[in-house]
């Protein structure tokens, strides 16, 4: 007896077909949104770049600044901590902001001031004209980070996003690796003065490109927890007092310090304390950041491969920045005691660059667990409480060198207290950082609130 297979019905035949066909449009779908997505995220690797180059350059010309502006340690600590004055409170009101508006404009908005602020420096300043400029620099450069990242997640769904959010995150890095030299070929050559007006020439070229090419992502309405549930129940309340989002406040701070520390301090360490000239003080200044630009790239990828491997976020993003944290601290706490130049600085750079992982997993995790609605503000309060290190970190430092014995022993004690910091960060986010374990909670509170 001879066996016929069955024909499929002419209704399954054509639901099938229009599956195939509809799983083609998608798929066509995703590549441009993804090619769109990809060159967004070059443009805001470059907004980050300069980003960070405005942050940089005080430490980078740090000697000639207070040799010109006869600056005690106490006052260039000052200095160094005035930028962060009004940058937490400012990133957290653009970041409700951008909840509402469109990031692109908010974008163009501080590119623009970053520009124009420069560009006072071009003539002589005194003391209190550098404090008030670097005060409205940090006002405007305070949302940088989260806003850049709030655009990007709109290009990208949660499980894509760990490597574009490194790359805007060393768009920082790449800002200080490649502008370092010819700032400090300005500052050698010429004077600290010209060094920021190019930055701010630099800051007006990209608030024109993106003025003609930005774009607002196509994914602003991706929900970040279970789309059953009406995730605006969710309130700010229970985002931000839940363990994971608290840690990573401490985790973020603990990570910032360093960063804050090195960002003002760390090219006057070479040159005071260790006796490098400017020229060699800047190249080794560059080297720093291009090791935390191949850190947090690195870091970045591990994270996603631990995921791909079938490991929760827990491991992937939380432990993970936990253990950089630690080994970080570990390193700094270890300077003061290590013999040599070449050795000190080794642990300097280590220590305040193995960190840095944090600044792409910290927003990742709270990304992971808090709707989009929320997104804009969680990022942005997350960046605000971790940089306020900023406002702490440079004047710390300032002190230790002022009131210590030796120059080399203020700045030795300032990295001992900054390592830490960073321990205890490091030990605060591998013990509470479980984004899942808030998904679950947040979802089931929100669906009790629903009945």
């Amino acid at each position: 007896m001879s066996l016929q297979r069955a024909k499929p019905s002419p209704h399954i035949v054509s639901r099938l077909s229009n599956q195939k066909e509809t799983s083609m449009k998608d798929a066509i779908a995703e590549r441009k949104a993804i090619k769109g997505a990809w060159a967004i995220t070059a443009l805001l690797f470059f907004f980050m770049m300069v980003n960070f180059a405005d942050k940089a350059i005080v430490g980078l010309a740090g000697a000639q600044i207070m040799a010109d502006l006869d600056l005690s340690p106490k006052q260039f600590g000052l200095l160094g901590s005035s930028f962060f004055l009004l940058f937490s409170v400012s990133a957290v009101l653009t970041g409700f902001l951008v909840n509402r508006v469109k990031s692109k404009w908010v974008l163009l908005i501080m590119g623009l001031v970053w520009a124009l602020v420069q560009f006072p420096m071009l003539g002589a300043v005194g003391f209190e004209t550098l404090i008030a400029c670097r005060i409205i620099l940090g006002a405007a450069e305070g949302p940088a980070y989260p806003v850049a990242l709030h655009a990007t997640y709109k290009w990208f769904p949660d499980e894509r996003r760990a490597v574009p959010g490194a790359i805007i995150a060393q768009g920082a890095g790449a800002g200080v690796i490649l502008t370092v030299p010819l700032l400090n070929w300005i500052i050698t050559n010429y004077n600290w003065h010209y060094a920021f007006g190019a930055l701010g020439l630099a800051g007006l070229v990209w608030t024109i490109v993106w003025a003609l090419v930005g774009q607002e992502g196509p994914l602003g309405d991706e929900k970040a927890v279970d789309a059953k549930v009406n995730v605006d129940l969710v309130s700010y309340r229970s985002l931000l007092l839940n363990p994971t989002n608290l840690a990573s406040w401490c985790a973020y701070f603990a990570a910032y310090f360093g960063l804050a520390l090195v960002l003002s301090w760390f090219t006057p360490y070479l040159v005071k304390a260790l006796g490098f000239s400017q020229d060699a003080a800047g190249k080794l200044t560059a080297l720093l950041f291009l090791t935390g630009f191949f850190v947090v790239m690195l870091g970045s990828w591990l994270s996603e491969y631990i995921m791909k491997r079938g490991h929760g976020s827990r491991w992937a993003r939380g432990v993970l920045a936990g253990v950089a944290l630690c080994l970080g601290g570990l390193a700094l706490v270890a300077t003061p005691y290590a013999s040599g130049a070449t050795l000190k600085i080794a642990l300097v750079i280590a220590g305040t660059t193995l960190p840095s992982i944090v600044y792409t997993l910290s927003p990742a995790i709270l990304a992971e667990i808090t709707p989009s609605s929320r997104r804009g503000a969680i990022l942005a309060i997350n960046s605000a409480i971790g940089t306020s290190a900023g406002i702490v970190a440079p004047y710390i430092m300032g002190s230790a060198v002022e009131s210590a014995v030796s120059v080399a022993d203020g700045y030795h004690h300032g990295f001992f207290v900054c390592g830490i910091v960073a321990l205890v960060g490091g030990l605060i986010a591998i013990a509470f950082l479980k984004p899942r374990t808030e998904i679950a909670v947040s979802t089931a509170g929100a669906s009790a609130l629903a009945r």
